[in-house]
């Protein structure tokens, strides 16, 4: 079990919810998207991390958007956490941003690319954060037991592990159910991305997708038996600065995670 806070994840615990725009546009967004799901998770008595990245360095096009200032969006990051009382989850990219980023995130994510990067995991685990490592698209499940040994072998006992999808060809991502199971038996607990795993990679100057998806990855994951359900949620997902074809609109949030929380709740006490 990893504890952030009063959230319990893993351990046959209900699924939590990790949600938030892809990356931090500006204050008004990032702001109300977080009160708005924050206000839906309480009603419905679902934990909540909120999730957004401060910059995105692996953008498809030279010209894509890839987060604001460095200290205005921390600064944005903060205010969520400190107003509205949120654990925060965020990327890093590089070694030296692993301190900096745990002195106001709950969470530290490595992103999917990067989840092979020794230094970077390293680095992350010396924080003493609890650590979320995406599943590259190029990796097999049992091969995440090696991000794994490299977090724990600097000390981190705190780790999230995340599907979201696998290399199927070009421009096109797979989610094979069973790499849920199989990251579950190295002992921590299991996330599933359902935004992220229904893009289509790189497809011109900007990744593609199939929102339409979101819903029947996610239903599949919750019957899977998750620990965590991932999330990137904007209000207007069409004008979003990233991921636009790939993040789940909030005005539909509520209605689909009546439905998670039905099916986890089934297969958890079932067991």
């Amino acid at each position: 079990m990893v504890k952030i806070k009063n959230i319990k994840i893993g351990s046959g615990e209900p699924f939590v919810l990790i949600a938030g725009p892809c990356v931090v546009e500006n204050e008004i967004i990032t702001l109300t998207t977080a009160a708005e799901i924050k206000k839906i998770t309480q009603n419905l008595k679902i934990p909540f991390i909120f999730k957004s990245s401060y910059k995105k360095a692996n953008r498809t096009s030279i010209n894509s958007f890839t987060g604001l200032d460095y200290s205005e969006a921390v600064r944005i990051l903060k205010k969520v956490k400190s107003d509205l009382d949120l654990p925060v989850l965020t990327d890093i990219h590089t070694e030296q941003e692993a301190a900096a980023a745990a002195e106001f995130a709950d969470v530290i994510q490595i992103p999917a690319f990067l989840s092979r990067q020794t230094e970077l995991l390293i680095a992350a685990a010396k924080t003493g954060r609890v650590i979320n490592v995406k599943k590259g698209q190029f990796s097999a499940p049992e091969d995440m037991i090696h991000a794994v040994k490299k977090i724990e072998s600097a000390g981190g006992k705190n780790i999230l592990l995340t599907e979201r999808g696998t290399t199927f060809g070009y421009h096109d991502l797979v989610v094979d159910m069973r790499s849920l199971e199989i990251m579950r038996e190295f002992g921590y607990p299991v996330i599933m991305d359902a935004t992220h795993s229904v893009q289509m990679p790189a497809k011109g100057s900007e990744s593609g997708g199939q929102p339409k998806f979101i819903p029947v990855l996610a239903r599949a994951a919750a019957a899977a038996g998750i620990d965590g359900l991932f999330l990137e949620v904007h209000p207007e997902p069409e004008k979003a600065l990233s991921d636009a074809a790939s993040q789940f609109p909030l005005n539909k949030l509520k209605e689909l995670l009546v439905v998670i929380k039905s099916i986890d709740a089934v297969v958890k006490n079932a067991k």
